[in-house]
């Protein structure tokens, strides 16, 4: 581990599985003071702790004030990390530390770059500015207004959405790595971390995972489906993506409006996914009338 230089009374260590409430809490503390709402839930960080290829005793940091977690750092991937350092322990020198730490990690487990995704002007953006990080794309939260309604377009003759069957499930994630890795640098995930992040992730049921099936059954589209708590019951996408020869069919179309119908269903009071610079879908989701929201920065030093 990286000797860290801390403010007196503050001491590190490795994270365990024991502490993922903690993180969470610190967590939702910073985005609570950052952009006035808590975006990221608990499952979210147990499935990302759970996948196989994944080490916490390696990747990940907290900061202790007595037996309490005050911050933390983690290498979520080969390219990216996640950081928050609790809204009143902040201006003490605790991020640019955890900064450090985290170029050291990933320099060690032989990356040569590393980014973190931070809101536009929050405290943490300015931080990684001012540290030399630069951007290097832009996220876009987009919802659907209240009452309004995606318009439906008919699918092709032979296709059908529905949930995806337990034994497509492989099926499901070569769709989803394909589609992504078009655009994405980053290494295939394995199906088993993708069991872990989604199948057995906290809350999952099997009918968030939707599907578009050509005439001869095969999947060509998927879309992820997660239900988030808060002051309003929230259906957002989490994954979309259609197979590279099926596009411009209509089918993410489709998907959309199946997805936030199947969440309505289930208590969405309202309809969300993300959308990220390098997809060139942005247009695509504000077409159908969905309004951007919360912007966020993936901002990256070389290390």
């Amino acid at each position: 581990m990286r000797d860290l230089t801390l403010p007196d009374g503050l001491t590190a260590r490795v994270l365990t599985h024991d502490d993922v409430q903690a993180v969470y809490q610190v967590h939702a503390a910073q985005e609570q003071a950052d952009i006035g709402k808590v975006e990221i839930e608990l499952a979210d960080l147990v499935s990302d702790w759970s996948r196989p290829s994944w080490d916490i005793s390696t990747s990940t940091i907290g900061v202790m004030d007595g037996s309490r977690v005050i911050a933390y750092a983690e290498v979520t991937g080969h390219d990216r990390a996640d950081c928050a350092v609790h809204p009143d322990y902040r201006r003490r020198g605790i991020g640019t530390a955890l900064a450090g730490w985290l170029q050291d990690t990933v320099r060690g487990q032989g990356g040569s770059e590393y980014g973190s995704p931070v809101p536009e002007g929050s405290p943490a953006d300015r931080l990684l500015e001012k540290l030399g990080y630069r951007v290097r794309w832009t996220s876009w939260v987009l919802s659907l207004p209240e009452g309004k309604e995606i318009p439906e377009r008919p699918l092709p003759e032979g296709y059908t959405v529905r949930a995806a069957d337990p034994t497509e499930y492989p099926a499901v994630h070569t769709v989803i790595e394909d589609a992504f890795l078009e655009w994405s640098v980053r290494d295939r995930e394995s199906y088993e971390d993708f069991e872990a992040s989604v199948i057995r992730r906290p809350g999952f049921e099997p009918w968030m995972l939707r599907v578009v099936v050509d005439p001869a059954e095969a999947v060509v589209g998927v879309a992820w489906l997660t239900m988030y708590e808060g002051e309003q019951r929230e259906a957002f996408v989490s994954r979309l993506a259609v197979r590279r020869d099926q596009r411009h069919r209509g089918l993410a179309q489709a998907l959309l409006v199946d997805s936030f119908a199947r969440g309505r269903e289930h208590g969405a009071a309202r309809s969300a996914l993300s959308t990220d610079s390098r997809t060139g879908a942005l247009a695509l989701y504000q077409k159908v009338g969905m309004e951007v929201g919360d912007v966020w920065v993936n901002r990256a030093i070389p290390v």
